[in-house]
């Protein structure tokens, strides 16, 4: 397991981050996972034993029973506390209330302190909002977090699911204010969905954020279960057909996929996996897991080598578009590259 550096922090992260969402099982998440106590306990063990040191969550993963039993699993299993990154995530909505989601400065701080308590801590490593809150103002938002982190219950900021213009107006908005700056940003991110390329990716190396990359697998589309003459009955999209993609054009990725597998002798999977970790920009990619033999194959992605031809190969399957400004920025840029 290899460990990176999570944006301009000396905060040092494990390549894989272990995601929660089949954690639990209540209402909309039970589509994801349904995984109680003992089976969580069992599957954070695989992962900190295999060299994870990040985990995670989020208040609204299971109406908050996700955060409950990845705390629960830490106190089971002895786990010391200061090894541990834990990063969890506010917005959504948790009550049936008018300010029972958001990202206000009421609706942060009270759940910062639910979050802690159903985690059994005493701080959050990483508290992330979850998305975009259109009625709230970022000034509001990120004076909530900064209170957080001056408290002392929260260490870092990160944001998740947020437009180029969104991360870039709260990074100036922070440093105009003094104020605890976004580390990093949680994003999908896939070789069958390679969106972020266009804008966010240049934003996140310009001004130096990690990335976190959820859904890998593409909602499990890239699982190995899936091609053009087989799909998967019992598979997580038979039930929760998300995040969405063209699957004309997954399909002839897993074609290649499917070929470098074979030849490697490792899966489909593994091979999605790897290409990501070949990514510069990511610094974690979180992975969830409703057994503990698929976590052990995702485990496995981190000593899969794709050398410069399979990476040419993928990256001519997968690669984008061209769309506008990109293709005028790249003609126009031609004569003035570094």
């Amino acid at each position: 397991m290899k460990y990176n550096l999570l944006g301009t922090t000396g905060l040092k992260v494990s390549e894989l981050c272990l995601g929660t969402m089949t954690f639990g099982g209540k209402g909309m998440w039970t589509a994801i996972g349904t995984l109680p106590q003992t089976e969580v306990d069992t599957i954070v063990k695989k992962s900190v034993d295999a060299g994870i040191n990040f985990i995670d969550t989020a208040n609204v993963y299971s109406e908050g029973l996700s955060e409950q039993l990845t705390g629960q699993a830490i106190r089971n299993l002895g786990l010391h506390r200061d090894e541990l990154v834990i990063a969890t995530k506010v917005r959504g909505k948790m009550g049936e209330g008018p300010n029972q989601s958001g990202l206000t400065r009421k609706h942060i701080l009270q759940q910062a302190d639910e979050s802690l308590k159903r985690l059994q801590l005493d701080y959050i490593d990483l508290y992330q909002i979850h998305g975009f809150d259109a009625i709230t103002p970022f000034e509001e938002t990120l004076h909530a977090l900064d209170t957080l982190v001056n408290s002392g219950k929260v260490r870092y900021i990160g944001c998740s699911n947020l437009a180029a213009w969104q991360l870039m107006k709260s990074l100036g908005i922070s440093e105009r204010k003094g104020y605890a700056k976004f580390v990093s940003l949680q994003a999908y991110y896939t070789i069958a969905g390679r969106d972020l390329e266009r804008e966010l990716v240049p934003l996140l190396k310009d001004q130096q954020l990690g990335l976190m990359v959820w859904s890998p697998l593409a909602g499990g589309f890239l699982s190995g279960k899936y091609t053009r003459l087989q799909g998967a009955e019992d598979g997580r999209r038979a039930a929760f057909d998300f995040p969405p993609i063209n699957k004309e054009k997954a399909y002839d990725i897993i074609d290649v996929m499917q070929a470098i597998a074979t030849t490697k002798n490792v899966s489909v999977a593994q091979v999605a996996l790897a290409w990501l970790l070949h990514q510069p920009v990511v610094s974690s990619i979180i992975i969830g897991a409703k057994r503990p033999e698929q976590l052990d194959e995702n485990i496995k992605a981190t000593t899969v080598s794709l050398d410069a031809d399979d990476l040419i190969k993928l990256d001519a399957a997968s690669k984008l578009n061209p769309e506008y400004p990109g293709w005028m920025l790249e003609r126009q840029g031609a004569d003035r590259k570094a």
